[in-house]
């Protein structure tokens, strides 16, 4: 499903970007953030906000998890993703701005896909992240599940 930042403005639930490490943790019984990621899902979900999240997070949760749990639980879990959650594709703009980022930041080891996911949160005037990844509060954002 593709959404404008328009969409969302107008949905008056919370908003939430989700990163590839919330979504590994979720499909991950074996993680060590699964249990605090299954419980921060059923708050978000009981609270009916709405799951953001890229196209390039969805390639690299796919790629992830292919390489650590399989193709079949890859599939799966891609597939039930594409169905309940807000996807909004990286644009031009949101590159141009990701690779701002990245030169800003040097000092940090943000990967491209965290520079383009912050440039869309940016874009989308998203603040919370359910992320188990410390860039996201290096970058000013908050990251759920709050301790």
């Amino acid at each position: 499903m593709d959404v404008t930042m328009m969409n969302i403005s107008m949905n008056k639930t919370r908003a939430v970007f989700v990163d590839t490490s919330a979504h590994f943790a979720l499909a991950n019984e074996k993680d060590l953030d699964h249990q605090k990621a299954k419980t921060c899902l059923k708050k978000l979900t009981d609270e009916s906000a709405t799951l953001i999240l890229s196209n390039f997070i969805i390639a690299e949760t796919y790629t992830l998890m292919l390489r650590k749990i399989g193709w079949d639980k890859a599939i799966q879990y891609i597939k039930k993703l594409k169905e309940t959650a807000e996807i909004i594709r990286i644009s031009e703009e949101d590159e141009k701005r990701a690779w701002e980022i990245i030169l800003k930041y040097g000092d940090k080891d943000f990967s491209y896909v965290d520079a383009t996911s912050f440039s869309l949160m940016e874009r989308l005037s998203l603040s919370e992240a359910f992320a188990f990844d410390e860039h996201f509060d290096q970058y000013g954002f908050i990251s759920l599940p709050i301790d």
